[in-house]
C-alpha cells in the first residue's frame, strides 16, 4: 500500500541517499559530468535538512519502504527523486499527484525546473514550457533546462 508523508528528521538519510543515487546513476546518461556534480551539490545533506525542518519534503512509502520523495516550497516543485530500480512503476506520478495538491490548497498554478530525465514525466502531467534557462557550472559546461508551469485543480488522490 502507498502512502506519501511529511518527512520527519529521522528520514533525513534515506532520502539522501534516494537523490543522491538518482542523480548518480541516471544524470550522466544526460549530463555532463560537471552538471552531475552541480545537482549532488544542489541536493546535498544540509538543503534536503532545511527542506525537512520547514514541512517542505515528503516521502512515498511503499509497504513501509521508502521509495522516492518530492519537495515543494510556494507553487514551485523543488526535489522528486524515486529509487532508479523503483522508476517507471508511477511512484513519480503519485509524488507528482500529491505536490500538486498541496500546492493547489493555496495557489492556482504550479512551476517547475525541468532536469531531462523528468521532462516527459511532467509534459505527461499537463505541464507546459514557459521559458528555457541556463545555468553556468564547472569548467565552462552549462546546464540547460526547461522552467515549465501548469494550471491546479483542487481534486484530492493522496488527502483522506
Amino acid at each position: 500500500m502507498m502512502e506519501y508523508l511529511v518527512a520527519a528528521e529521522q528520514d533525513i538519510e534515506q532520502i539522501f541517499m534516494i537523490v543522491q543515487d538518482t542523480i548518480q546513476k541516471i544524470y550522466p546518461m544526460y549530463y555532463p559530468e560537471e552538471v552531475v556534480a552541480f545537482f549532488c551539490s544542489l541536493h546535498c545533506k544540509k538543503n534536503i535538512y532545511e527542506d525537512i525542518k520547514r514541512g517542505f519534503v515528503g516521502i512515498l512509502r511503499d509497504s513501509h519502504t521508502i521509495v522516492g520523495t518530492g519537495s515543494y516550497k510556494d507553487n514551485h516543485i523543488t526535489r522528486v527523486y524515486v529509487k532508479p530500480e523503483c522508476q517507471n512503476k508511477g511512484y513519480g506520478s503519485y509524488i507528482m499527484q500529491c505536490l500538486e495538491e498541496q500546492v493547489a490548497l493555496q495557489y492556482d498554478t504550479v512551476y517547475l525546473d525541468a532536469s531531462l530525465p523528468a521532462a516527459h514525466l511532467y509534459e505527461k502531467r499537463g505541464y507546459r514550457t514557459i521559458r528555457h534557462e541556463k545555468w553556468n557550472v564547472e569548467n565552462g559546461r552549462v546546464l540547460v533546462y526547461e522552467v515549465m508551469e501548469k494550471s491546479l485543480s483542487k481534486t484530492s488522490a493522496c488527502r483522506d
